[in-house]
């Protein structure tokens, strides 16, 4: 399924009015429910992909949440460095399942340091920290998707 067909199901759904609308083709699966003023698109995809819920309004305008991560204020203020996402991928907290994660909030790390990793495309990206400091904050649950630019930590620099 492309965004298109997605869409021409969206379109249908406020159209007819009717209360939800589920398609699967093969191992994508499109769910879409309405519900008052906003309506929630789930994407489903093979094993691999973390679902995507979408919310939209009466038209057919999408945004996108991203899923498995609640939303947390990041801890900011003008001496926290955001440690932030080179790549798209899924975020690791720990090499393996199990083990120990890199760093905890209230650790100190130093440059070169690693803090999580973010897969992409099976390849997995050790993120380092590029200043000596403390870890404020962990933005990101472990294996939740994060896009290019997302804030993984928040970092008190020394």
């Amino acid at each position: 399924m492309n965004i298109s067909e997605i869409k021409e199901m969206i379109q249908a759904v406020v159209e007819s009015g009717v209360a939800e609308l589920e398609v699967q083709r093969g191992e994508n699966r499109v769910r879409i429910v309405r519900g008052g003023s906003q309506q929630e698109v789930i994407v489903a995809q093979p094993a691999t992909v973390a679902t995507t819920p979408v919310v939209f309004g009466a038209a057919p305008q999408a945004a996108v949440q991203e899923a498995a991560a609640p939303p947390v204020a990041p801890v900011e203020d003008d001496k926290n460095i955001a440690v932030k996402s080179p790549i798209v991928g899924t975020f690791y907290a720990s090499a393996s399942p199990g083990s120990a994660p890199f760093v905890t909030v209230g650790d100190v790390v130093k440059p070169g340091q690693v803090l999580c990793i973010v897969e992409s495309m099976k390849l997995m990206n050790e993120i380092e920290s590029e200043v000596s400091g403390t870890i404020v904050a962990r933005l990101v649950e472990n294996g939740a998707p994060v896009e290019y630019g997302a804030t993984l930590f928040t970092v008190r620099p020394h």
